[in-house]
């Protein structure tokens, strides 16, 4: 492989090359794909594989393996020739075949490169910064979930009420026909749920165990099933047994159930220095989005549209991943939206464009810091991933881009720097039921520097967790407090784009085949 020229076109980041394939490397790609197809190629007076190369050329012409002759060399040797000019290819490369013979081919590639950019102002930005602090509701709140965890269904010998769960058999009818879908044996609905459609669960409550009734309903008109839709229907409901949620007692035996403390008073503290963690991750991630923003303003360029659609591609490919985890297929999911891969490809063309944004004001940071990421740096974190994952290093590191972790990482410790030399505005906010409130800004008062410390004063005063035994024994003067391993703390991947979600699989138990009078 011979780069015969370099021409590049600095206002579109495109680079030509002029590459030549030597007769040599052209005969070893044509011998490697003789070998490859023979078996498949048919000679007469010769056995199925067995004909030599000159026989078959003769028979199909000269040039037969010249086209899966280029292809298989092709690849490589524009790779090598982008490696040799040191270019930094950001799209896959544009080929034209100019020359041909057996004595070699001679092939232009145009390479899209990544623009490179000086950005004016990186450090010093100034952006709000939330300092949230935790209410007593918000602790109230996750304990919530626990306690519903925790509660249970317990049979009641009275009238069904909102809230609880009956399980029933239930026959719908349309003009005194069963219709499918519409009944079910041994059926538990909760009531409150608004499984099925509106008015059957409101016509059930009041109903006792060996109960029959009969619940006229209609179909809203927009029901999927069109000849359901808009109709008068009947439901023929027979209750078999009541059952209400009967919560736990919230004391420290409740305490000691669902968490690792001995007291309800520890696991309250516990679950509010959780909270303060959680707002302050979101505060900071917040924080440094706003930096990344202004940041992007300065990359006033036009990006290259290969590298646009190169970042789709890898949006795309990342959207059929997570959704393949969930067990829906691409192809699914587009019927699904009613959309076609041209809707989904030009939705994500302005997430792509923000993506490719941040990136190249990131490595702008990168290039002026002059930050660089070794192989250790890339083994310690693939270590760390591994360890989190509870996988074999082995199996993170399989098929492992190397390069693109490398820039990642970097891109990592540029926003560290970025965020470092930052001045933030400090929004004073309450943490309420799972949502930041904003009472007060304090700002060019003197204010600023008392709040973030005592943020960060709360921030650091994690409750200890002592257990009442380990309590007892200090008093009796044993050595040796109880320590309780630290919870593992993963991080997540800092830019992703919006909207680029994948929808959540939801999938909900059922005793009997659930009737089409459900929404």
């Amino acid at each position: 492989m011979n780069v015969k020229s370099v021409v590049e076109n600095k206002e579109k980041y495109e680079v030509e090359l002029t590459v030549e394939v030597s007769q040599e490397e052209f005969e070893a790609g044509l011998d490697k794909v003789y070998r490859k197809s023979r078996g498949n190629i048919s000679v007469p007076g010769f056995r199925k594989g067995k004909a030599p190369r000159k026989v078959i050329e003769g028979m199909y012409g000269a040039g037969v393996f010249y086209e899966d002759a280029i292809e298989e060399i092709y690849p490589q040797a524009c790779m090598e020739a982008i490696q040799e000019k040191g270019l930094d290819s950001v799209a896959p490369p544009k080929v034209e075949i100019t020359e041909l013979g057996k004595e070699g081919f001679t092939f232009k590639a145009i390479v899209t490169v990544r623009p490179e950019i000086t950005l004016k102002q990186y450090k010093g930005l100034e952006a709000d910064k939330v300092l949230p602090t935790v209410t007593e509701a918000a602790v109230e709140n996750e304990l919530k979930q626990y306690v519903e965890r925790a509660t249970q269904l317990e049979p009641v010998d009275r009238a069904a009420e909102m809230g609880d769960s009956v399980v029933m058999d239930y026959v719908g009818t349309k003009e005194g026909v069963a219709f499918d879908g519409g009944s079910a044996k041994g059926y538990e609905l909760a009531l409150g749920s608004h499984t099925f459609i509106p008015g059957f669960e409101e016509q059930v409550v009041g109903m006792k165990a060996g109960e029959e009734k009969t619940i006229d309903l209609t179909f809203p008109e927009e029901y999927h099933a069109a000849d359901l839709a808009g109709q008068p229907v009947q439901f023929k409901v027979t209750c078999i047994e009541i059952k209400e949620k009967k919560a736990p007692a919230i004391d420290d035996e409740f305490a000691k159930d669902v968490s690792e403390f001995e007291t309800l008073a520890e696991f309250k503290d516990d679950l509010k220095q959780k909270i303060v963690d959680r707002n302050m991750a979101q505060s900071e991630a917040k924080f440094r989005q706003a930096l990344l923003a202004q940041m992007c303003d300065q990359v006033d360029i036009e990006i290259p549209e290969a590298m646009i659609e190169a970042q789709i591609d890898q949006l795309v490919n990342s959207y059929a991943s997570r959704l393949e985890q969930q067990g829906i297929s691409m192809e699914m999911y587009l019927q699904y939206m009613q959309m076609d891969v041209s809707k989904l490809r030009e939705d994500l063309k302005e997430p792509a464009v923000t993506q490719i944004k941040q990136q190249l004001a990131l490595d702008a940071v990168v290039a002026a810091e002059e930050i660089v990421v070794t192989d250790e740096d890339v083994d310690e974190e693939v270590k760390k991933a591994a360890a989190n994952l509870n996988v074999p290093y082995e199996r993170v590191v399989e098929g492992l881009d190397r390069e693109g972790l490398k820039a990642d990482l970097a891109r990592d410790r540029a926003m560290a720097v970025v965020a470092t030399s930052a001045k933030p505005h400090l929004i004073a906010a309450e943490a309420d039921d799972g949502e930041i409130k904003v009472t007060e800004v304090t700002k060019d008062d003197g204010k600023e520097e008392a709040a973030e410390e005592k943020a960060e004063e709360k921030a650091e005063e994690k409750p200890k967790k002592r257990t009442t035994k380990a309590k007892k024994t200090e008093e009796a003067g044993a050595e040796g407090e109880e320590k309780k391993p630290a919870a593992k703390k993963t991080r997540a991947k800092k830019t992703t784009a919006e909207g680029e979600e994948a929808p959540k699989k939801t999938t909900r138990k059922k005793k009997a085949e659930e009737p089409k009078g459900e929404e």
